[in-house]
């Protein structure tokens, strides 16, 4: 009986599976006929997929309730203590409840100074809130304390980037690909840092050199072919449905993809476009993903880029 009732509940699930790929793959035709006849010059691309925006996690609420009675009603050491702070700070992160998660963070620092995964998750919330030279700080820390912590690496080199100084990022984002030259993002990073301190050719040079390392079964690759100008922007919605288990991860992958394709689309001066894509990827509600959290300062940066463009003409 138990045996049936797990085999009944794989198919289930596997049905669900199948039926969100029905639906995404329905709806990618359907947006591709109705937008036959209209102009795409500076439109999102016909292949567009609308995400169903990630609930709140409700491990991470219960945890944020655990962690809350636990850190009033019980004795903990300041290690024990700053841990816990620690852990409920990356829940409300997780929930998009910055301001709290960074109070946490912040707390936890003071109890233990060498915590380096909260000082580097503090700086991520620094980069969000344009606050570069505490971020530069908190990562600095981070790395002191423990210069093995790669991810510290890449967000102080993204600070560095929205701080204005892509050229004194380009040595981190290069030691974060090196250590792992297979992960399409790694990649993705350098290269945007890379062309923001150097120029468009030298960078595709670069990204067309190291494209080799890349696993073609890796949806994500599809995102450096597109840079390259290789493949469209239906190519890569094509690429990260492949596999789809589940609308999480449909969402996971939508949340990326989006904030890459508004990336490009910014450089190239498709304002609109690029705008629309990072409210795509904002709308999937992956709060923990650099992508999310780096969005709205690329929308930000559009729109001035716009308003500029507007009042020089």
């Amino acid at each position: 009986m138990h045996k049936k009732t797990l085999n009944l509940r794989k198919l289930f699930n596997r049905a669900r599976a199948l039926k969100c790929i029905a639906f995404v793959l329905l709806l990618m035709a359907l947006l591709s006929g109705c937008s036959s006849t209209k102009n795409t010059t500076d439109s999102l691309s016909s292949g567009l997929l609308l995400a169903e925006p990630e609930m709140l996690s409700t491990k991470a609420q219960l945890a944020v309730a655990h962690y809350t009675n636990s850190l009033y009603r019980l004795q903990f050491t300041e290690q024990e203590r700053a841990e816990m702070l620690f852990q409920r700070g990356l829940a409300f992160d997780s929930l998009g409840l910055i301001s709290l998660a960074r109070r946490d963070y912040a707390e936890s620092i003071v109890l233990n100074p060498r915590f380096a995964q909260a000082h580097n998750s503090l700086g991520v919330l620094y980069t969000q809130a344009n606050m570069h030279m505490q971020a530069y700080d908190a990562f600095d820390a981070s790395l002191e304390i423990d210069p093995s912590y790669n991810f510290a690496l890449l967000n102080r080199a993204i600070a560095l980037y929205y701080g204005g100084r892509a050229q004194l990022a380009v040595d981190d984002t290069s030691t974060y690909l090196a250590q792992d030259p297979t992960d399409p993002f790694r990649l993705l990073w350098h290269f945007i840092v890379y062309r923001e301190s150097s120029n468009d050719e030298a960078a595709k040079i670069m990204l067309n050199k190291a494209r080799g390392a890349l696993f073609e079964q890796n949806w994500a690759s599809s995102l450096a072919d597109y840079y390259l100008g290789i493949v469209n922007e239906s190519a890569v919605i094509a690429a990260l449905l492949r596999d789809v288990t589940s609308q999480t991860q449909l969402n996971h992958r939508l949340c990326e993809a989006y904030f890459y394709l508004g990336k490009h689309s910014a450089y190239l001066g498709k304002y609109t476009k690029a705008e629309n894509y990072f409210k795509l990827s904002l709308s999937t509600n992956v709060f923990e993903y650099i992508e999310h959290k780096y969005a709205r300062i690329e929308l930000a940066k559009v729109r001035r880029a716009r308003l500029d463009e507007m009042q020089a003409q």
